[in-house]
Order: structure tokens, then C-alpha cells, then sequence
């Protein structure tokens, strides 16, 4: 049922209730579910029993008047009412509604499903935010999978997104790539006697080194060109160099799975610009810091932590969630009211440290901001054993990786190797699950042509509407408001019903900020369209029978192509 219906069916049941009410207090909320047992009928709703003992009165004779009322205007809506035991009421909703969804999907194509209920607020997704120390991991991919979904999510409610991806290009970590890359450049391969202790180990470094040695430019999509200097004892020349090269490779890896960012933003920026020093400084000023042991403290017990947080160590260095704290001022200085971060679940103890960090500086910035989805680690299996590292990396499975492997040999029209394949399949993949749950990726899965590879089931429904079509070789305009009284089988009105969900499921994906919920719905409407295909005839001989169903193929054919396209998916034609 749409929207649009159901707010038509409340508003009945609202006028039905108002007289009733009257003089009373209560403001009665009525919700819609769906009965369990599709025999009940289409809609049920036990407000009547909500309201029999405030209101003193038996809820079946209740339920009888509010019947009464809806019958007495339900129009073209509603076909029956009646009353189940105590004062459940069960509805029908009349054929020709249920059909409405196909006129709608045609008049609104590839808008249908959307809002405007964002009002073009502006909203932040920050995700992935790698290091620039090595090749994004499977980890990185899950964030990527699920805050791009998110961030269409949002789009498609009316919200104006930007997508930003934040750089740790300061502190430890990178020190360590510079002296790995220097190490490298200067003969040396782990395992070596001199080889650092804490270096990077996996191939890419050696391809860094050789790189640097030769004297060549690097540049990542929004920085400047870095030339190399060839000097194996610049180590800030070998830093620089090295910072670039793996944004550059981060960059090439977010291409090669179809993730785009709006903004990038350096944690360095934060240091340089006197931002991290600045919301030191404000936090100081607010009275919320005190010195102990030759440390700064932040009162983050104030703000519900269980302990207090050291800020700035006796040493001098800032610990690590100060800077992050400075950088979510900046988003709320930007204009951004609405945050939404994916992370992994190793974030979670920062979450408390920030937002009190955040609380204390009084800028006015609310309780819980930002948001937080968090996800768990994934666990790649390949021939049936699980797969630990790569020896690009030397430590992990990276993104790169899953795409190549997923992609098997699949090669594109010119007969060069297609990615797309194993793009779409981490995509769908890695947001098929509940972000707070552990997921393992099977590869040996994701090659598969069969119903069990969930990817395939969904492309190939939409590869199976567009065979008929070229079977058909008909104008497809002339399917626009054809009569549709011929869908009335069980499988066509279940498919009308997937279809007519598609809007609502995204607002409910969007409140839960669980896009695993379009995975679901796609999936879902695959195996009704799948049925519906196995049960019934297309091109049946008889006209108006036909048109209405290739219509109904075309609407369900749309749907499919918005929900795949909301997640990253292509919609192959054949397959």
C-alpha cells in the first residue's frame, strides 16, 4: 500500500474517532500493521481495543462504530471492514488501489520512493578514513559499502549530503611509514637485521621505495603533486612522497569500487590552522580541564564517561581523541547540524570522550552529536578456508583484493577483464548484514550463478523483465495507464504489495540508519518477481491481460533498478 493510502485510511479512522473522543483528553495515535495471516486481510488495526477502558466503553461495540464510519466514506479505497475477536479491525483494501503502485512507478520512474522530507538540511557522512599507510582492508570496504548506502539514503529523503573522508596523516603512524619506505629505499626488506621493528611489511612499501628512488610525481585527487627527491636520507621528502602515493592508491581503490567523496579532510590541517590548540584552549576556558601528574585532564565524567580522559600527556603530545574532537568542531562550525560517522567497532570508547569534549566546549553543539554507526569486522573465505592477508599488504585482505577475486574472469565488451562483477558483489555483500554484526564474505559465494549468491538473484530478476520486454519488442510508453483489472492473481497482488513498500522501507532504513534493510527489500522483491515468473505467463495471447502484466514487469523492473542503484549495484540487462 502507498503512503499516500495509508495517511488516506489513518485520516478515515481519525475522523471516525473524533466524535468519540470528544471531551476527553486523549489523542488517540492509529497505527496499521499488517495481519499476520494474509487471509485476515490487508490492514489491521486494534485501536478500539486501545481505547475501550480509558474511555470506559466495550471494545467490539467500539470497533463496530468505528467501522461504521470508515465504511460510510471509504470511497475507492477500502473494499471491506469487519471486526475480528475482541475489537481487532481488519480491512481489504479495494483491487484497483493496490494497483495504483504501477500508475505511480510509471508517472515518477526513477524518483519513485523519494521525499523531500529533509528539506534540504545539510547533513555530514564521514566514513572510511584510512591513514594513508597502506591499502584500504575489507574493513574499510564494509564503511565504504555502508556509508555510501547511507549517504544515498539520505539523498533520496530530500537531505543535501556531503560525503568527507578524513585523513590521520599526522602523527605515529605515519612516522613509521616514512622510516619502512626509507628502510626499503635503502636495501632493506623485513626479516633483515636493521629492518625496523615497527615497519610496514607488505609488498607496496618495496613499490613506494622504487618510486621515490626514481624521482616520481605523485598527486591524490585533491592534493597537490608531491616530486619525489631520490634522497634516501630525506626522510621528510620520503614522508611527504609516501603520504601522497597511498592517497593516490586509496584514491584508485574508492574508484574501483564506485565510492566518491565530496571532501577530504587532513588531520594535519587541524594542527596547522591552530584548530587543535584552539578547542584546547576552549575547554580550558570553560573550566573543564584540571592538571594532574604533569597532565591535562578533560572532566569527561561530567558528561557520563566512567572516567576521567587525559588530553594532553606529560610529555606534551595530545592523546588521540583531542584532535577529533577539534575536527567535529569544525563540522558544526561548517553548518553541519546533522553527523553521521561510520566507523569500526574499535571506535566505540572514543564515542563518550568526544561528545563530552564537544558538550564542554559550549558552542551549542547538542547531546549525542555526532552520530555513530559502528560495524564489525569481516572475515573473508575463499576455497573454503579463510584468508588473512595478501602479500600486497602483508597483514590484511584488502579491498582490491575482494573486487578482483569476486570479479573472477569476467571481461567486458572489448575483452579486457570487468570488474564490475566483483564490485557489485562486495557492495551488496558487505551491506546484506546488520553493521553490528560480524560478517563473513565468501568469495567462492560471490562467483556463484545460483540463487544462493543474493547479487546474482537480484540482477538476474532484473536481466529476467528485460528478456521479456525484448521478447515482447513492443513500445514501452504504450504501457503507461493501461488497464490493470486484469492482475488479480495471489502472485500479482503479493508483487504489487513488495512494490507498493519500496517508499516506506526506505524511511524506516533511513530512521534505523540500517541500509541492509534495501539488501533485504531487493532480495524480497527478486523472489516475488521470481514466483510470479514461474507461476504465470507474460505474453499471454489475450491483449489487455498482457499489457497489464508487462506493465507490471516494467514497474517492477524500475523498482529494482532504484533499489540497486541506491546501494552501488549495477542492473545488467543480461546475464
Amino acid at each position: 500500500m502507498l503512503a499516500s493510502q495509508k495517511q488516506q485510511i489513518i485520516d478515515l479512522f481519525q475522523a471516525a474517532l473524533a466524535p468519540i473522543v470528544v471531551g476527553t483528553e486523549l489523542q488517540p495515535n492509529v497505527v496499521l500493521e499488517r495481519p499476520r495471516d494474509p487471509a485476515h486481510g490487508d490492514i489491521a488495526c486494534n485501536i478500539a481495543m486501545q481505547l475501550a477502558k480509558p474511555l470506559k466503553k466495550n471494545p467490539r461495540e467500539l470497533a463496530q462504530a468505528i467501522v461504521a464510519s470508515v465504511l460510510a466514506n471509504k470511497g475507492d479505497l477500502i473494499e471491506t471492514a469487519d471486526i475480528a475477536g475482541p475489537g481487532f479491525i481488519n480491512l481489504r483494501v479495494a483491487t484497483a488501489a493496490k494497483q495504483a503502485v504501477v500508475h505511480a512507478i510509471f508517472k515518477e520512474g526513477a524518483q519513485f520512493g523519494r521525499s523531500t522530507g529533509g528539506a534540504g538540511k545539510k547533513v555530514m557522512v564521514e566514513f572510511v578514513s584510512a591513514n594513508p599507510t597502506g591499502p584500504l582492508h575489507v574493513g574499510h570496504g564494509r564503511q565504504g559499502a555502508l556509508g555510501d548506502a547511507l549517504s544515498s539514503l539520505l539523498e533520496v529523503q530530500g537531505y543535501a549530503v556531503t560525503r568527507e573522508f578524513y585523513y590521520n596523516d599526522a602523527g605515529a603512524q605515519i612516522g613509521n611509514l616514512a622510516y619502512s619506505v626509507q628502510a626499503r629505499a635503502r636495501g632493506l626488506k623485513p626479516g633483515d637485521e636493521h629492518w625496523p621493528e615497527s615497519a610496514y611489511n607488505g609488498d607496496y612499501i618495496a613499490d613506494i621505495a622504487a618510486d621515490f628512488l626514481a624521482k616520481k610525481t605523485v598527486a591524490a585527487s585533491d592534493g597537490k603533486p608531491v616530486t619525489a627527491t631520490g634522497d634516501a636520507n630525506d626522510l621528510e621528502s620520503i614522508r611527504m612522497f609516501s603520504v601522497a602515493y597511498l592517497r593516490r592508491e586509496q584514491d584508485l581503490d574508492l574508484q574501483a569500487f564506485g565510492v566518491k567523496f565530496d571532501n577530504y579532510y587532513l588531520e594535519s590541517s587541524l594542527y596547522h590552522d591552530g584548530k587543535v590548540e584552539a578547542a584546547v584552549n576552549a575547554l580550558i576556558k570553560a573550566g573543564k580541564t584540571y592538571e594532574l601528574d604533569g597532565a591535562l585532564w578533560l572532566r569527561t565524567t561530567d558528561y557520563g564517561d566512567d572516567k576521567d580522559r587525559v588530553m594532553k600527556k606529560s610529555d606534551g603530545s595530545y592523546t588521540y581523541f583531542v584532535p577529533d574532537v577539534a575536527y567535529h568542531i569544525t563540522k558544526w562550525q561548517r553548518g553541519y547540524g546533522k553527523v553521521i560517522n561510520v566507523q569500526g567497532s574499535d571506535h566505540h570508547g572514543t564515542i563518550a570522550r568526544v561528545r563530552a569534549g564537544l558538550q564542554a566546549v559550549n558552542l551549542g553543539i547538542p547531546e549525542g552529536y555526532p552520530d555513530y554507526v559502528l560495524h564489525k569486522m569481516v572475515t573473508v573465505m575463499k576455497n573454503g578456508e579463510e584468508v588473512k592477508i595478501s602479500k600486497r599488504a602483508g597483514s590484511y585482505v584488502t579491498v582490491r583484493d575482494l573486487i578482483e577475486w569476486s570479479a573472477g574472469d569476467a571481461k567486458d565488451e572489448n575483452g579486457e577483464r570487468d570488474l564490475t562483477r566483483g564490485r557489485d558483489a562486495v557492495r551488496f555483500f558487505l551491506i546484506s548484514r546488520k553493521a553490528d554484526t560480524e560478517f563473513t564474505f565468501d568469495v567462492d559465494l560471490a562467483l556463484s550463478q545460483s540463487d544462493e549468491n543474493p547479487v546474482y538473484y537480484v540482477q538476474y530478476a532484473h536481466a529476467r523483465i528485460c528478456s521479456v520486454m525484448a521478447q515482447w519488442a513492443g513500445d514501452e510508453a504504450t504501457l503507461k495507464g493501461v488497464d490493470l483489472s486484469a492482475l488479480t492473481s495471489p502472485r500479482e497482488a503479493a508483487l504489487l504489495a513488495k512494490l507498493a513498500e519500496y517508499p516506506e522501507m526506505l524511511q524506516k532504513a533511513l530512521d534505523e540508519l540500517g541500509p541492509h534493510q534495501v539488501a533485504f527489500y531487493l532480495r524480497d522483491l527478486a523472489g516475488e518477481l521470481h514466483s510470479y515468473y514461474n507461476a504465470e505467463r507474460v505474453l499471454v495471447d489475450d491483449a489487455s491481460t498482457r499489457m497489464a502484466r508487462l506493465a507490471l514487469m516494467y514497474a517492477t523492473r524500475q523498482v529494482l533498478r532504484n533499489g540497486l542503484a541506491l546501494i552501488g549495484v549495477s542492473a545488467p540487462a543480461r546475464m
